[in-house]
């Protein structure tokens, strides 16, 4: 499938060393969720269980959100605004919270979920317990297995999401024996999700009571009455059934899930289940659909899509799904390969390892949380499919955590943090999509909302593109989020000097420019062009109240925004020059970063930090201008950086999952190895990361595993302000190690192999020709390319 401006990126596999971990196991079953394994291929996902008596796979694609297609603008918006405006100016901001409350959130005030696809329930006749247990996840295969004894017999389970055919696959085996066995379909059902399951030792806090292999029923739930499950040929089952309405929004999708069962024995379709009784092997496969088009179209024929889906994959025999399956993931996979110390692989189970991660370092769980996040981006963002979103792909009921959309003020933007400098750049295209959505339906917030010309989206997203303000003033009356998710969109030219892709965002980049040229209003004290109204997400700057003018973060994104629209407008050689002139004008007069009267860089224009309510808020949102942005660094602005370091050490160094990532990551961009390497061990523990891996907010958010896996690489490669910066954070219980296949802007790539902390030799490659500055530590180097786009260098 081509996409126009994704350049196809040359495969490069890597050598990977003999050290390297690449695989979770576990010594039992799973209970809960966030202990079973995932497998995805970017539109499908599943779960898997492993458990003996009855395996549970739990079911999701990608476009199963609830209600339809709809307009979120309330049409008072823009009457409001200018009131709100002179409300701020007044310093009456309550007033102004409440004005907006009443005038300018979205109709509904909350946007739709993602939900669940269901279950299948494979129920093992005279399975209860087995010996030799086993059930791992291969990243480097993308396989989901489980292993045991009965008796005589070797039970085998095997789950991956095959990209090139569109189906999950089951593989059961019995070795010297046969399996009897019913599966069935389980409506998703809601789940209620509290802080944490866990009691710290990385196991679930029901396990020693409750058994795993117990059998859970079909009819947890009653099934809606648009539920249809019947047999479908001679070995399918068939199951449609509809979305649900939301907040006064229609069900208006339409999904089917197919099941077909391929093997020996004897299989026989029933009303509502598959029997398949004497096999010895049994192939599944499994199709999900809805009728999903796009986020105005909803006439898709999922039964058409799934049946197809499955007859195709049918035709092949096992061996040739399961290898085009391989070949597809590692051709993405392999390009990069990580080490990190000397030491022997570690023998222990993944939860156990955990389980200690803070108490006993473990370089190889760092390396292994590295790769599992590529394996998470990879499987959860692909082209074609959504947007990773605030689970990934991954999500077990109808009432999922914050909606599992898209929180575009951080979350959905971390995503995507690693997708460049892991050498997954494909990744990042179901988002280019996104956003070229948003420019139209953002068209009309802007227009609607503010009277403003180009396009905006607030602080979250759905399915349905909306992009009026929710939730309330505290959240979601802010102006950038639009913006920032066109950060990810000039990374990714950065790192790959597409022109084609440069000419496909321009237009993105130029309207989101646009709203700001339109919207930006004069400071009444004369600091300059501020946004009003706006936030900084989700911090109070007094008890109660949000709502402000102008904070550190929208002029930081702002600048960015218009730098990269007018790099792009001379790069492209594009005609509107008042256009360029107007932008460059107005970027200058976006107020300057402030340090305040505590040392403190300041989250808003007026000194208000110290007496903020919450000191160690999660979010940390005017050091936007040092990570993921370069605007604030260790090299050109160093009294700013000391202004950070005082904000960080305020707010402390845990958090929420995605924000303890954060904090890993602002740490590691302004070159303190060693803070870096103790938040990141506290990122590692059971209080932030499930037994499969899974980041704990808690409860699960996916964002906290992408910004980790972009901070420890970003400990080992930085490339910023013109430089590529070697083991720029490199901690000291790392003294050796490799990383190959890392990326870094200017289109190039790295194998980096180190020894007793400093650089042992560095493989560049690039474009013939090509000239870099490399720094190692005081020393900057400038290196040339040769005639094939290679270089060398030993430490």
């Amino acid at each position: 499938m081509a996409f126009p401006g994704l350049a196809r990126a040359a495969v490069q596999a890597t050598t990977r060393g003999q050290q390297e971990s690449l695989s979770l196991w576990y010594e039992q079953a799973a209970g809960p969720w966030v202990e079973a394994l995932p497998v995805g291929n970017g539109r499908l996902g599943a779960m898997s269980f492993g458990r003996i008596a009855q395996e549970r796979i739990q079911l999701n694609e990608d476009t199963l959100f609830a209600g339809g297609p709809y307009d979120p603008n309330n049409p008072k918006s823009a009457a409001a605004l200018p009131q709100v405006r002179a409300l701020i100016d007044a310093g009456k901001f309550k007033d102004a919270a409440d004005l907006i409350s009443s005038s300018m959130m979205g109709v509904p005030a909350t946007q739709m979920p993602y939900g669940a696809a269901g279950d299948l329930l494979l129920d093992f006749q005279g399975l209860s317990a087995g010996t030799a247990y086993r059930r791992w996840l291969d990243l480097d295969t993308a396989i989901s297995s489980t292993r045991f004894n009965n008796g005589a017999t070797q039970f085998k389970r095997e789950v991956f999401a095959s990209a090139p055919d569109q189906v999950i696959v089951i593989r059961l085996t019995a070795s010297g024996g046969v399996m009897n066995f019913d599966l069935g379909y389980r409506h998703p059902v809601e789940v209620q999700y509290g802080a944490t399951d866990y009691n710290g030792s990385g196991t679930a806090k029901s396990a020693s009571v409750t058994p795993w292999d117990y059998r859970e029923s079909l009819r947890a739930a009653e099934r809606p009455s648009s539920l249809s499950i019947r047999a479908d040929g001679a070995d399918a089952l068939l199951i449609e059934g509809r979305n649900v309405a939301a907040a006064g929004i229609p069900a208006a999708l339409r999904y089917a899930v197919r099941v077909q069962a391929l093997g020996d024995g004897t299989i026989t379709p029933r009303e509502d289940r598959i029997e398949v009784r004497g096999a010895t092997t049994i192939t599944l496969l499994v199709a999900a659909a809805t009728s999903y088009v796009n986020y105005a179209d909803v006439s898709g024929d999922p039964v058409k899509t799934v049946r197809a889906q499955t007859a195709a994959a049918a035709a092949k025999p096992y061996a040739r799904l399961r290898s085009s399956h391989v070949h597809a993931h590692q051709m993405l996979f392999r390009r990069l390969s990580l080490r990190l110390g000397s030491g022997a692989a570690d023998p222990r189970p993944t939860n156990q390892r955990i389980a200690v991660a803070e108490q006993q370092p473990d370089a190889g769980l760092a390396a292994l949380y590295v790769q599992y996040g590529r394996y998470l981006l990879l499987s959860s963002s692909r082209p074609g499919s959504q947007p990773s979103n605030l689970q990934g792909l991954w999500n077990e009921g109808t009432n999922p955590p914050w909606g599992s959309k898209y929180t575009i003020n951080i979350n959905t933007e971390m995503n995507y943090w690693p997708a460049q400098s892991a050498n997954l750049r494909e990744c990042v295209e179901p988002l280019l999509r996104m956003v070229e959505d948003l420019s139209l339906t953002g068209a009309i917030a802007a227009r609607k909302g503010y009277g403003a010309r180009g396009w905006m989206a607030h602080h979250n997203t759905d399915l349905w593109r909306a992009a009026a303000p929710i939730d309330g003033p505290l959240w979601g009356m802010w102006p950038c989020g639009g913006a920032w998710l066109c950060q990810a969109l000039w990374d990714h030219y950065e790192y790959n000097l597409d022109e084609g892709w440069l000419r496909r965002i321009y237009p993105l980049l130029k309207g989101a420019s646009l709203f700001f040229i339109d919207t930006l209003v004069e400071d009444p004290q004369g600091r300059g062009l501020v946004t009003s109204p706006s936030i900084s997400p989700e911090n109070q700057h007094h008890d109660g109240v949000a709502t402000c003018a102008g904070p550190a973060m929208d002029r930081q994104i702002i600048r960015d925004l218009f730098s990269w629209t007018l790099q792009a407008h001379a790069l492209l050689k594009e005609s509107d020059a008042a256009f360029a002139a107007e932008l460059t004008a107005k970027r200058a007069r976006l107020p300057v970063d402030r340090v305040g009267a505590q040392g403190q860089l300041q989250e808003w224009l007026e000194d208000w930090d110290a007496g903020a309510p919450e000191q160690q808020h999660r979010h940390v949102s005017h050091l936007y201008g040092i990570y993921p942005s370069e605007q604030i660094n260790v090299r050109d602005t160093p009294e700013l950086i000391a202004a950070a370091k005082n904000t960080l050490n305020t707010r402390g160094d845990k958090s929420t999952g995605w924000a303890t990532a954060w904090r890993l990551a602002l740490w590691t961009r302004m070159g303190e190895g060693e803070r870096a390497y103790a938040i990141l061990q506290g990122l590692l523990g059971p209080e932030r990361t499930y037994p499969n891996m899974f980041d704990a907010h808690p409860p699960f958010q996916i964002d906290g595993n992408f910004g980790g896996t972009a901070a420890i690489l970003e400990m080992l490669v930085q490339s910023w302000g013109g430089e590529i910066r070697l083991l720029a954070a490199l901690p000291k219980a790392w003294p050796e190690g490799s990383v190959h296949g890392v990326r870094a802007r200017g289109g190039v790539e790295l194998d980096l192999d180190w020894s007793e902390g400093r650089l042992k030799q560095l493989q560049v490659r690039g474009k013939p020709h090509q000239k870099l500055k490399i720094r190692q530590g005081d020393r900057l180097t400038e290196v040339t390319l040769d005639a094939k786009g290679r270089a060398t260098m030993r430490g």
